[in-house]
């Protein structure tokens, strides 16, 4: 997935109802456990919107999100796409510890 565009650019022709909408669905979101393609419209992404801030097509979008298995730097691709930043903790019984290894490495 090449010629990737920043997720502002996506939300920068949003309304001003869109946007408060999205908010409110992420806010929503934080607690839940969802699927990728759940996260993907909890947050008022359209695969078509997606598709264009990771210069894919549309049908790409589809069958990733309902993926169950993929690299990680795809999914990290992925979440960075709809706005976020992936991050893989790895939890035990009596601690929890993030895996330094899959961060986005700084441009």
């Amino acid at each position: 997935m090449s010629g990737h565009r920043p997720f502002a650019d996506l939300k920068r022709n949003w309304s001003a109802d869109r946007i408060a909408d999205n908010d409110a669905r992420k806010a929503q979101l934080r607690d839940e456990l969802v699927s990728l393609d759940q996260l993907r419209e909890g947050l008022g992404l359209s695969q078509d919107e997606l598709a264009s801030v990771l210069d894919v097509q549309q049908p790409a979008i589809s069958k990733l999100v309902r993926r169950s298995d993929m690299k990680v730097s795809t999914l990290r691709d992925l979440i960075a796409a709809m706005g976020g930043e992936l991050r893989i903790t790895a939890t035990f019984p009596d601690r929890s510890v993030e895996i330094g290894n899959f961060r986005t490495e700084p441009a």
